[in-house]
């Protein structure tokens, strides 16, 4: 996201900084209706690059298949599938769009949820009322992994998941999550400790 946004910019920005100010306005973007995925990123890319004094269109929608996973989630993956896991996805994005991530990720999940599928962005609670009538799984039998406190650590606690927290910028905690990483690797050995 950032790469697609930093050579708009007229002057130079740290990506770390680009990157929450853009989750901040999409966040906004978001809590003022539901629309597909593909209007918030133009409409949030839009409005961030208005705040530098940009006047141009959002390059957002038009990057996002080329998002690439961090490096070690397709093992981490991996190797939650050889172990027996179910991995499900739960995502703010249009059915198509996750469609060219999920190639990236080197396995078919068993289950993508979508903000479409929904009618709404988390932190709203249709994603996961979906999930459960989708998957059947029980709260207490499912883990909730993401890297958002606002997106899904708050949410996916306020519903009773257990849920770990992928804490790759080394954020205040303003939240409780069951566990803490900093990527995806520790991931399997994680879920089992909490079996």
């Amino acid at each position: 996201m950032t790469d697609a946004l930093i050579p708009l910019l007229p002057e130079p920005i740290e990506r770390d900084v680009l990157a929450r100010r853009y989750i901040a306005t999409e966040a906004e973007v978001e809590g003022e209706s539901y629309r597909r995925y593909r209007d918030v990123l133009d409409e949030a890319g839009r409005r961030l690059l208005a705040s530098f004094g940009v006047a141009a269109p959002s390059p957002l929608p038009a990057s996002l298949p080329a998002w690439r996973p961090f490096v070690e989630v397709p093992a981490a993956l991996a190797e939650l599938r050889r172990r027996g896991r179910k991995i499900a996805i739960l995502s703010n994005v249009d059915r198509d769009l996750i469609a060219s991530s999920i190639t990236q990720l080197g396995l078919e999940p068993d289950l993508v949820v979508t903000a479409q599928d929904s009618g709404s962005y988390k932190p709203a609670s249709g994603h996961w009322r979906v999930f459960r009538e989708r998957s059947g799984a029980a709260v207490e039998a499912t883990i909730h992994v993401g890297a958002s406190q606002y997106h899904d650590m708050r949410p996916g606690a306020a519903l009773g998941y257990r849920t770990v927290f992928v804490d790759r910028h080394r954020e205040q905690l303003t939240t409780s999550p069951t566990r803490v990483v900093h990527d995806l690797a520790p991931l399997p050995d994680v879920i089992d400790a909490l079996e």
